[in-house]
């Protein structure tokens, strides 16, 4: 699963990279990711929008046992 959660952050990583941050994936348990914004990524008050309607709105499309996106 965790291979697979990396290959749809990849797609979305270049955007992320453009704007000075990225996305690490820390862990997936129970269909529930684990992710760090780092970067700008990480201070942004937009952070909450790209973690939400951005990365998770994209791997539950890819990879529909995925339940939801959590930053920490």
């Amino acid at each position: 699963m965790k291979e697979k959660v990396e290959e749809v952050l990849n797609k979305i990583r270049p955007a992320l990279q453009a704007d000075g941050g990225d996305v690490e994936l820390v862990d997936v348990v129970d269909g529930v990711v684990s992710v760090r914004l780092v970067g700008t990524c990480g201070g942004c008050p937009l952070s909450q929008m790209t973690l939400k309607m951005g990365i998770e709105r994209l791997l539950k499309k890819e990879i529909p046992e995925i339940k939801s996106v959590v930053s920490v």
